[in-house]
């Protein structure tokens, strides 16, 4: 697809709906103060999700801290990750299996991380339910675990691994589709469940390597601020599940907040997370 077609079926999803009240430098730690346990409307969040060395940049892990921290804290996490993308919408595991390790020539280390958090089989439940009242095709993949996009956030902001997680797959990277998506998730918020949507608004990796920030990503980074309708990047798969976390966070045009920025390596990979709510 290229550039120009790529903008204008993002220019038809309604993200304005529910992105256009941004507190200007509010955090999340500012609006939600210390955490607590999840007895009223969970947010809906975006996270940049950096590859497997995430984990060992310091400040990121404790910028994911900090902010899962100001969270009430979820009775369980629904996760969207640009990794996984698979038709029908698919049900990831529902007890604790393998974690996914899909990236390839990583030093040995990458490979021995764990996450063993607990399934959600009462979520699964619920979001079958859902998905069939809206006519929304679904099928459950019991042996597949949590891909990098999933756990390498999880392991920075509930690090004990205690909350039950759920992944569930984009059926495709059709913009209405997603958001429609995220809607038909909405109600779960009620019901304490964090819906995490895990990608980046920048992907290009053809400047993965490249020291310095283009000005492109910088211009986009800025822009997306006000408005996340735009894209910076050749392949948008890391965009996507950002629309299914504004689908989900669509009703009642909550407040936008930006709890980590920046941009990764100091290159062209913005770190700009999201939290709608």
């Amino acid at each position: 697809m290229k550039r120009r077609e790529l903008l204008r079926a993002l220019g038809t999803v309604p993200l304005l709906a529910s992105c256009s009240r941004q507190e200007a430098g509010t955090t999340a730690t500012e609006k939600q103060g210390t955490a607590k346990t999840s007895a009223a409307r969970m947010p809906v969040v975006f996270a940049a999700h950096g590859a497997p060395f995430l984990l060992d940049d310091s400040a990121w892990v404790g910028e994911l801290a900090t902010w899962a921290k100001a969270m009430p804290r979820p009775t369980a996490v629904l996760m969207i990750s640009a990794h996984w993308e698979q038709r029908p919408a698919t049900l990831g595991a529902t007890r604790t299996v393998p974690l996914v390790y899909d990236f390839y020539g990583f030093p040995a280390r990458y490979y021995q991380t764990q996450y063993p958090a607990p399934g959600a089989p009462e979520l699964a439940a619920r979001v079958r339910d859902l998905l069939r009242q809206k006519g929304i095709v679904s099928a459950d993949d019991a042996a597949r675990g949590l891909d990098h996009g999933a756990y390498v956030p999880l392991v920075a902001m509930f690090p004990s691994a205690d909350v039950p997680v759920l992944q569930l797959s984009m059926p495709a990277l059709d913009t209405r589709e997603l958001f429609t998506l995220g809607q038909t998730l909405g109600p779960l918020r009620d019901e304490g469940v964090l819906i995490f949507g895990s990608g980046f608004l920048t992907h290009n990796m053809r400047y993965v390597s490249r020291r310095g920030v283009p000005d492109w990503a910088r211009e986009f980074d800025s822009w997306a601020e006000d408005a996340l309708t735009r894209l910076a990047l050749p392949t948008w798969e890391h965009y996507a599940p950002l629309l299914v976390a504004a689908g989900a966070a669509s009703e009642g045009r909550p407040r936008t907040s930006f709890p980590i920025a920046g941009f990764w390596n100091d290159g062209a990979f913005t770190r700009r997370s999201v939290q709608f709510g």
